[in-house]
């Protein structure tokens, strides 16, 4: 069954260019993965430094590979999450 993340990063409104940088990169990456369905970053209106994270995979293997890969500790658990002031995720199967 395939299984989604979302995720809500916020930021000091001075990092968030390089957060933004950073997971535009991961997106890139992320989508190469042979389990990734989906993989989407949205900037919050209104609320700078505010970013939303849509993500989609085969299942919940598949995201377990995605947070083993090196892009993903290498961008996002060493760039982005020091940057964040507040992280929410939010793990669903599909229907």
């Amino acid at each position: 069954m395939a299984y989604a993340v979302v995720a809500q990063y916020r930021c000091a409104p001075a990092d968030a260019d390089a957060v933004r940088a950073a997971l535009l990169k991961a997106q890139a990456a992320s989508r190469a993965e042979p389990a990734n369905l989906m993989y989407e970053v949205h900037a919050v209106e209104g609320e700078p430094g505010g970013f939303l994270l849509y993500e989609r995979y085969v299942d919940r293997e598949g995201f377990e590979a995605h947070k083993a890969a090196d892009h993903f500790k290498e961008v996002v658990v060493g760039v982005v999450w020091p940057l964040l002031v507040e992280r929410t995720v939010t793990f669903a199967e599909v229907l």
